[in-house]
């Protein structure tokens, strides 16, 4: 067949046109992940290495992530982090905050005191102060009182659970009192919604002795010799009654720094008091690094979880 030859001047129109449509053609869509990532900066502030304690000549700080044009009181999310309370920075976390972000909560993400600073039960008492500061400072900083969730991985995990389970008023608060000098301390009460706990110690004598002993748990505590007695006292699993806040577990069935059983033992614990309470297990994970699939289910979970429970 012979070849086709086109007139010689439709060449330059087919040209001037395939010049047009490609002038007027959309640009690319951005995802909806990158608008959103492209224009956070524009929806929130940024407070960094705010003092919320001092203890041990050493100040405790957290930043916060504030929405710049908030409808009403924001809910809270107090992110602690891990490391087995020996290591650990708040740094670390940022990415975690993202879906939280999203949601157009604000974010106090937290530090505490490291064995390197104070031994056990340090860190908790800590926690316990960044909870009352962030009362403290609700009016300040458009927080909802009402809506405040503690969440953290491995240790941070442990402190989330002791924050939001410790009887109120408990001693390890006295850390966080104020007051004049010669005046009474006041220390208000300040109550959890929600716990979502990743992968969390929630028996933490059982780590300083016997098969399940671990290394970071022996160093929390080095020679205190009430340390058995203190490592219930901070355990969650003795704090356990019916009126404790709705709580999440995320942990893999093979983790081989925090054992798997601990996830277990509190989701009986809790069921038993009749508390709102979900293990989310994650079959073959372990100490966290899950891969894409297992963790959009995590935050599934957890996105129904909040749901149900009005946040």
């Amino acid at each position: 067949m012979p070849k086709k030859e086109w007139p010689v001047a439709f060449v330059p129109m087919v040209a001037v046109a395939m010049m047009l449509l490609g002038a007027s053609a959309p640009q690319a869509q951005l995802s909806d992940t990158t608008a959103f990532l492209a224009h956070v900066s524009n929806q929130y502030r940024v407070v960094p290495n705010v003092v919320y304690h001092v203890a041990n000549k050493h100040e405790n700080r957290l930043d916060l992530y504030l929405p710049t044009n908030p409808t009403g009181p924001t809910p809270v999310l107090m992110m602690i982090h891990g490391g087995g309370w020996v290591g650990g920075t708040k740094e670390a976390q940022v990415l975690r905050l993202l879906p939280y972000l999203e949601k157009g909560w604000a974010v106090a993400n937290v530090t505490y005191r490291l064995v390197q600073v104070s031994r056990a039960p340090a860190a908790v008492e800590d926690c316990l102060c960044a909870l009352q500061w962030i009362a403290n400072n609700a009016e300040r900083y458009n927080f909802d009182t009402s809506r405040i969730i503690t969440s953290g991985n491995s240790a941070g995990g442990h402190l989330s659970l002791t924050s939001g389970m410790l009887p109120r008023p408990t001693i390890l608060a006295r850390e966080c009192v104020s007051g004049s000098f010669t005046g009474p301390s006041t220390n208000p009460s300040v109550d959890v919604a929600a716990i979502i706990n990743w992968y969390g110690i929630t028996d933490v004598a059982d780590l300083l002795e016997g098969p399940n002993t671990k290394d970071y748990a022996v160093r929390w505590f080095g020679g205190l010799p009430n340390r058995l007695e203190i490592a219930r006292f901070v355990s969650p699993l003795t704090h356990i009654r019916p009126e404790l806040p709705p709580t999440l577990t995320i942990h893999g069935d093979a983790d081989p720094t925090v054992p798997y059983e601990h996830a277990v033992r509190l989701h009986a614990a809790l069921e038993d008091a009749g508390v709102p309470n979900e293990l989310h297990t994650v079959a073959g994970g372990g100490h966290g690094g899950f891969n894409r699939a297992q963790t959009l289910m995590i935050y599934e979970t957890i996105q129904k979880f909040l749901a149900r429970h009005g946040l």
